[in-house]
């Protein structure tokens, strides 16, 4: 799983593999790959009890991820997001109930949180060629700026 050359890597606090199960239950051609653990040595630095999961490789979408289960010292924010990519209204609708179930929070303009803290955006693959038509954009945007979860009905309509 790591044939790419970039991979991203989610710091976890303990819920590395909860995680990983989450997504790649959420999304097509996912899958979970190799899991380490911590063992005995460097307990005096990471203290995490032996057997414990350290990583988990998993891909989501044919995009390779690794979870981390580094401890409490580093939280997700906004400042990095996952886009999730749509065709249709159908596919938007079920990947905001899905990531935003059991706690995730609905932000602005398609953005989201999930229940482990981790920003995406789900937005309609159509949404760059309304953006870049100089006589809508400015439409677009405005009722955009209103949504939480995006409509791609009303973003035509603008």
């Amino acid at each position: 799983m790591t044939n790419h050359k970039i991979t991203p890597c989610l710091w976890f606090d303990g819920q590395a593999e909860e995680a990983a199960n989450f997504y790649t239950s959420i999304f097509k051609d996912s899958k979970i790959g190799t899991i380490s653990r911590y063992g005995k040595e460097g307990f005096e630095i990471h203290g995490q009890k032996e057997g414990t999961v350290l990583t988990v490789e998993f891909q989501i979408n044919g995009q390779p991820f690794t979870a981390l289960n580094g401890g409490p010292v580093f939280k997700f924010n906004e400042a990095v997001s996952f886009q999730v990519f749509c065709d249709t209204q159908e596919e938007i609708d079920s990947y905001w109930s899905k990531l935003t179930a059991d706690g995730g929070e609905e932000s602005q303009c398609g953005w989201l949180k999930d229940k482990f803290g981790v920003s995406w955006q789900v937005s309609p693959n159509i949404i760059s060629e309304l953006m870049s038509d100089p006589s809508k954009s400015e439409r677009v945007m405005k009722v955009l700026l209103l949504m939480k979860k995006i409509d791609i009905e009303i973003l035509i309509l603008a």
